[in-house]
């Protein structure tokens, strides 16, 4: 069985950790965070055990520094577009992928993430030399870049937590 985990909300109820809940104990023993949910986690006491909210928020905003945005990859893109051609909407196999420029590379588009997107090879070679608009294509997926302040859960996330990050 995996440790008790809480997740831990900035004052602005933004996701900044996911801490252990011995940590997430000390934190409500100096009053230094309130309960957001009703949902309990159970730590090991001395004599009992001891319910700590599974979801706690700061009292006091703490200016957490952004990430820097992640550098363009082949891989990267796959991963963001969840291996799905953004213009058929199909689930594609390793050896399927492709990234296809939104703005052609011939027409000054660069490999960025808001330009480029994964496609199967059939829709990449329909699209061609051309814009999905002037290709008649839909863009299914929208080419930005990734989220980078955001929290790593593997496993089953607690149905409390889901409220407060994006899935």
């Amino acid at each position: 069985m995996a440790a008790p985990v809480v997740l831990l909300l900035n004052a602005t109820y933004e996701p900044l950790a996911v801490l252990s809940a011995q940590r997430a104990l000390k934190l409500v023993n100096k009053d230094r965070v309130e309960a957001v949910s009703s949902e309990d986690v159970t730590v090991a006491g001395v004599d009992q055990p001891v319910s700590v909210p599974s979801v706690l928020r700061l009292k006091v905003y703490v200016n957490a520094p952004r990430r820097p945005i992640p550098r363009w990859t082949r891989r990267g893109v796959f991963a963001r577009d969840g291996h799905r051609c953004a213009y058929c909407g199909r689930q594609l196999k390793r050896g399927e992928l492709t990234v296809d420029h939104v703005i052609p590379v011939s027409r000054g588009g660069r490999s960025t993430w808001g330009n480029t997107v994964t496609a199967c090879a059939p829709c990449n070679g329909r699209k061609g030399n051309r814009t999905p608009h002037e290709a008649g294509m839909k863009l299914l997926i929208e080419p930005k870049i990734p989220r980078t302040n955001y929290l790593l859960a593997s496993g089953d996330i607690p149905a409390s937590w889901k409220l407060w990050i994006e899935l």
